[in-house]
């Protein structure tokens, strides 16, 4: 699997999920552990490119496959975040941060797809995200300020 831009050759057993190949083979902590059962979300990884549940994902399901994660977003050699990452600080997205990641990968993935979404596609999008700080409001207001950075470095 390619997971972050770079290719990994894991061995994993046939029952292992990809939440734990993350977390404890990887190093890749940002990929939460909530519910562990499919409702809050926390577990959010792009494969892909689709927000996907890494809790409910085997990781033998991924050979071949894209995975991408919080760490893998922004630009860690030159030490920059993710637009999303900035907005979700600017903007006070991030209260408890334990939702975070999964938060911003959900938002990338619409963003992708649509980079001018409105509130309501904001909200459908990041509907299965379980966020118990904020109340969404700073969430949404966040990924709006993001795609207007956004729309900005795409005509710089």
């Amino acid at each position: 699997m390619v997971v972050n831009g770079k290719d990994r050759e894991i061995e994993v057993r046939p029952n292992e999920l990809l939440v734990d190949v993350l977390r404890e083979r990887l190093g890749l902590t940002g990929t939460k552990i909530g519910c562990e059962a499919g409702e809050c979300g926390a577990c959010t990884v792009l494969i892909n490119g689709k927000p996907t549940l890494s809790c409910l994902t085997l990781a033998i399901e991924c050979e071949g496959k894209e995975i991408l994660t919080i760490e893998g977003i922004g630009d860690a050699a030159k030490g920059e975040l993710h637009p999303l990452q900035k907005a979700f600080v600017e903007h006070y997205g991030v209260q408890c941060g334990f939702c975070t990641p999964a938060m911003i990968l959900t938002a990338k993935a619409l963003l992708d797809k649509n980079p001018n979404p409105v509130d309501e596609e904001i909200r459908e999008a990041i509907n299965g995200v379980i966020c118990r700080c904020t109340g969404y409001m700073q969430i949404v207001e966040s990924i709006l300020a993001a795609t207007e950075e956004m729309k900005g470095s795409v005509h710089e």
